[in-house]
């Protein structure tokens, strides 16, 4: 690092406030109160740090939902960037605990090369940020994400930091993170920005000081070459290639440089965290220069995965864990060493899960499992019996890690809400809210307080796509879904209950082919299913569609529908669907219950409708019925909406100057002739200067008020809005990366959440 004065390759920005990830002109407070409808985790989070600098101080980072500091006060996590305006910053590469002050933290944030990336530091504990740009890329949610960690703090200089990055080398920051340098004595300039899609560099993994050697870091890298383990004892000014350890194919995933001046290294035959085969655990005496192989399991027949998650215990140098990544057969785990590595002990065989608090960890099982891609591990530097590790679900946690009998874990999750909704909807009776999620499945949730007990099930399907009930008839339910495989036996179900259980349901095949990407898509998940009002019959969107009267037993085929056309049901009327023909820009209803489609009136529509195609299954419709109306629609078309309440013959454009992205319908306020419409969208005819938020409508459309304020936008990564018809006010909104969160009008609180 040598000189540090400004030079050419010196980025200075002016750091913008994100304490509330403000927009001009906004609105300081909101009139709502917002809340999370509690899972519990549910994510991927690759890294957990402990804070060196005070007891009871962590935080945790994910690759979508931004990062979280554990409040020891409260006991529960408190989540940092709910007020970031900005997508990209939810995917957190890395986080760094200043090792000095325990207020100070850092977070390098950016989904992916292809996004924004920025240094964000905080003098609060993370309630408010300053930001700086960087160009550097990097990829909070991409390959590699379980390594690190890449950002580093000096603790003899805190103001000091240091970057690893994926694609440009090793940077450099002398004011606390206001300004970065690319180091330009480093040997690895990085391998430059991808330019083809979905692909990645691991670069730097990792970084570390040495708080003993002034002067003195590591700096690991992932890339193709004969050497990953570089060392400066000069502050960076020359570096040097650390001889010996594994192969060149064993790349370094994450480190810990112990009490006693040993380096453990975790490494794995790819960046992860899915595609490693093969790993290893090493570790370097830095000051004899030796190197000893302490890898847990060293025969030739070991089960297929590397080593990830690595932790040192700060009381006791010679307690070593380590968790394992990809090793599916029999089951990822964690490895616990008291003599330095020379004997180990696999945790999974001898632990307990309690996930009481959240019993979707048992998904379609009876127990949960020990977990998957565990990629972070660590150890409490201030009680050694407190450890915890990252799943691709949750977060464990165990106050026993030196039990020598049974070791006992439970989720630390309270306060994370970090998944992925695909869908949702608010039924006229029973449980409140019907969630569809990525990975997990879905819920019905009786108590939004108050983790389900279990998901959606027979058939369980990682991804529910699609949910619709009856409108007169609210206990019953269908959806739609698909698993990780590229086809499942069953992707539709039926629900007789309000979701409490269900029933597959399996149409006769109709579009079979030889061609993969053309696969039917009742064998895909991209079926999308509606239910008429009374629930009598069922309507599959196949090729080409066909409905039930009777549960499953019969089928027949719809007359006037085109293939792969959305259906609507009228939330009152039984015999009536709608549709819209994007072939021929017109409005389409079926008035005997589905079985005949026709063109019906469609007046004040625009002459061209091809923007109302979806074009996805997790798209949601853009045509909905409003309920306890007969006859009453809302579509959007673009980023227009437009209502009509005869059954789509005429039609009124509805939304003044704002452009939508997604809507929902809900309870209508007191006397009102309208349902509430909530939009996410963009105020000002969706300029890009103009505010984009949460807005409502009472009265048709004609004005809208913005509900969500600047400390309420989770990274405007939205996937789908609903109102709820039972309770004016109330919606529910799922986000890509921090779950459900619901809000309610401050003037009307809820006294309880539970269903009727």
């Amino acid at each position: 690092m040598g000189k540090h004065g400004k030079s050419k390759g010196t980025l200075a920005f002016l750091a913008l406030s994100l304490a509330s990830g403000a927009i001009a002109g906004a609105p300081a407070k909101s009139e709502y109160v917002w809340r999370n409808v509690v899972v519990g985790g549910g994510g991927f989070a690759p890294g957990i740090v402990f804070s060196t600098a005070e007891r009871g101080l962590a935080y945790l980072r994910t690759d979508m939902g931004g990062a979280y500091r554990w409040s020891a006060t409260t006991k529960r996590w408190i989540p940092l960037q709910d007020g970031n305006p900005v997508s990209s910053y939810m995917g957190v590469e890395s986080v760094a605990a200043d090792p000095v002050d325990p207020n100070i933290v850092y977070l390098a944030a950016g989904m992916s090369w292809r996004g924004e990336a920025t240094i964000l530091r905080s003098a609060d504990r993370g309630a408010n940020w300053l930001v700086t740009p960087v160009p550097f890329k990097m990829g909070g949610n991409e390959d590699g994400r379980g390594l690190g960690e890449r950002l580093a703090i000096d603790p003899n200089r805190p103001s000091r930091l240091l970057f690893g990055s994926r694609h440009d080398g090793l940077w450099q920051s002398i004011d606390s993170g206001a300004h970065w340098t690319k180091v330009a004595t480093f040997p690895l300039a990085g391998l430059g920005t991808p330019t083809v899609a979905r692909t990645t560099h691991g670069g730097l993994s990792f970084v570390m000081f040495d708080k003993a050697h002034p002067g003195r870091v590591f700096v690991a890298s992932t890339d193709p070459g004969s050497r990953h383990l570089f060392r400066s004892d000069d502050d960076g000014a020359t570096w040097a290639a650390v001889a010996g350890g594994p192969g060149p194919e064993m790349l370094p995933a994450k480190a810990v440089l112990g009490s006693d001046g040993v380096l453990t290294i975790s490494y794995a035959n790819g960046i992860g965290p899915s595609g490693i085969t093969r790993g290893a655990v090493w570790r370097y005496d830095v000051a004899r220069k030796l190197w000893t192989d302490v890898t847990p399991d060293k025969r030739v027949d070991a089960p297929v995965g590397g080593y990830m998650g690595i932790a040192v215990s700060a009381q006791d140098p010679r307690v070593i864990a380590v968790s394992t990544v990809d090793r599916y057969k029999p089951v990822d785990t964690v490895w616990r060493s008291s003599d330095a590595g020379a004997h180990w002990d696999e945790l999974y065989k001898r632990s307990t899960r309690d996930v009481g608090a959240s019993p979707f960890l048992k998904l379609d099982g009876d127990a949960a499992d020990f977990g998957h891609w565990i990629a972070g591990l660590a150890i409490d530097p201030f009680d050694a019996n407190h450890a915890a590790y990252v799943t691709g679900a949750t977060l464990y946690a165990t106050e026993a890690f030196g039990a020598r009998e049974t070791m006992p874990w439970k989720p630390w999750t309270v306060g994370i809400e970090q998944t992925a909704i695909i869908t949702l909807t608010s039924p006229t009776g029973g449980a409140p809210l019907i969630s569809g999620f990525g990975d997990i499945g879905g819920f019905r949730h009786d108590d939004l307080r108050v983790s389900p007990p279990k998901v959606h099930t027979n058939p369980y399907l990682t991804n529910t796509n699609t949910l619709d009930y009856a409108g007169t008839a609210p206990q019953i339910l269908v959806r739609s879904g698909n698993t990780h495989a590229r086809q499942a036996p069953v992707t539709l179900a039926w629900s007789g209950d309000g979701g409490t259980s269900w029933q597959p349901l399996v149409p006769p095949s109709r579009g079979e082919t030889a061609d993969p990407d053309r696969l039917p898509p009742e064998k895909t998940g991209n079926a999308p299913i509606v239910v008429s009002a009374d629930g009598a019959t069922f309507l599959v969107g196949m090729r080409p569609a066909l409905l039930t009267r009777d549960r499953g037993r019969t089928w027949s085929a719809p007359t006037g529908l085109p293939i792969e056309t959305r259906v609507t049901a009228d939330k009152v009327d039984p015999r009536k669907f709608y549709a819209i023909d994007t072939g021929r820009h017109a409005v389409l209803r079926s008035d005997d219950g589905g079985a005949r489609f026709a063109v019906v009136g469609g007046r004040g529509l625009p002459a061209d409708l091809g923007a109302v195609r979806t074009t996805n299954r997790e798209q949601q419709n853009p045509l909905v019925a409003v309920p306890g109306r007969a006859g009453a629609l809302w579509l959007k078309v673009g980023g227009d909406l437009y209502r009509s309440s005869d059954a789509g013959e005429r039609w009124t454009k509805a939304n003044a100057d704002l452009s939508v992205d997604l809507y929902g319908l809900g309870r209508a306020a007191p006397g009102a002739k309208y349902p509430a419409v909530y939009v996410i969208g963009r105020k000002d005819g969706g300029r890009k200067d103009g505010m984009r938020g949460v807005w409502r409508s009472i009265d048709g459309g004609a004005n809208w008020q913005r509900i969500n304020d600047d400390r309420h936008q989770w990274g405007l990564r939205f996937r789908v809005i609903s109102g709820d018809p039972k309770t004016f006010g109330r919606v529910y909104i799922g986000t890509d990366g921090r779950g459900i969160v619901y809000g309610d009008p401050v003037f009307a609180q809820p006294a309880s959440t539970k269903k009727d």
